[in-house]
């Protein structure tokens, strides 16, 4: 889960435009619901799956308390817990977890379908409302193009469609772009939720990149599809970048592609901790989204978070439509 210290531009579109100095000096303080941390205590007997021991800026406990210590200063009020296990029994710690601390206002656990235990899982863990779905791509070692065509996949994406929970999707890249636009075509009905698509490498290749890009204009068809600004922060030649003028032109294709109703925002902490502090994250996100109306802060900061998840806020602060 490391990042390369690079820029993955999405090159899907055309070119960036310079922002307005005004339209980055005073950021709209619009309640945010991030819709992707991870939590995991590695002080727990027999330890984590990840990170791994030697990560030394993540191995540490990543719980509810230290998120807030961080972000409840920067107007965040709730957040989504996305898996880091593929432990089947840590999708009840998870929501062990969030249901003791109610800025958690979701989870996305692990589960594999058309295994033997899938639809009993799925069934046991939708009894509880603060499970809305689980998370399918590249991770665990597991190729969702390749497990499409294993027996019981597809019903079970079905199944969890017609329980009306979410795939998410894990570390995108142009393979796995193709094997969710043929569940977003063979599931229709099924929510999906792209992660870190800023961070996804285009091919260099001319065909590849028309096809990938192809991809995601097919995908943004689909009003069950949202993506996620996601892993948006890079380093170049070891430091921080935090001019927002350098990030414009990705996160302006992945706009122009997808458009306002179906972007959200993530921070991916604390995984977000290997390039920039969580402060420093949010800043350059709130310099982007700056340059949009108030509506739209909204919108990406909130309500598509609602529209792709259909949390329930669990707090007072916690924004609802």
């Amino acid at each position: 889960m490391r990042r390369r210290d690079v820029l993955k531009l999405l090159a899907c579109s055309a070119g960036s435009i310079a922002l307005e100095p005004s339209l980055m000096a005073s950021p709209r303080r619009v309640p945010i619901i991030d819709a992707h941390i991870h939590l995991f205590d590695t002080s727990r007997p027999g330890g984590v799956p990840w990170p791994p021991a030697d990560d030394t800026a993540l191995y540490k406990p990543a719980l509810p308390e230290r998120y807030v210590s961080l972000t409840a200063p920067l107007g965040v009020v709730g957040a989504i817990a996305i898996e880091a296990s593929p432990l089947a029994s840590d999708n009840q710690w998870l929501l062990k977890v969030a249901a003791d601390h109610p800025v958690i206002v979701g989870v996305i656990g692990d589960l594999v379908p058309g295994t033997e235990s899938y639809l009993r899982d799925l069934e046991r863990l939708h009894a509880n409302p603060l499970f809305l779905g689980f998370r399918y791509g590249n991770l665990w070692n597991r190729d969702l193009s390749v497990d499409l065509q294993k027996p019981g996949f597809v019903d079970g994406l079905k199944a969890l469609a017609q329980a009306g929970l979410v795939l998410d999707s894990a570390n995108p890249d142009p393979i796995l772009i193709r094997a969710i636009l043929n569940v977003a075509e063979r599931v229709p009905d099924l929510r999906i939720v792209i992660d870190h698509l800023p961070h996804a490498e285009v091919p260099k290749d001319e065909t590849a990149r028309k096809e990938y890009c192809s991809n995601l204009r097919l995908l943004a068809k689909s009003p069950n599809v949202f993506v996620k600004l996601s892993e948006i922060p890079v380093l170049a030649n070891g430091s921080l970048v935090t001019d927002v003028g350098f990030y414009k032109g990705a996160l302006d294709a992945i706009w122009e592609v997808f458009g306002e109703n179906r972007i959200l925002f993530g921070s991916d902490w604390p995984n977000s901790d290997h390039v920039a502090s969580y402060e420093q994250t949010l800043s350059i996100v709130r310099a982007y989204i700056a340059q949009k109306s108030p509506a739209v802060s909204e919108k990406f900061y909130w309500r598509n978070s609602i529209a792709a998840y259909r949390w329930h806020r669990r707090r007072s602060d916690q924004p609802a439509l």
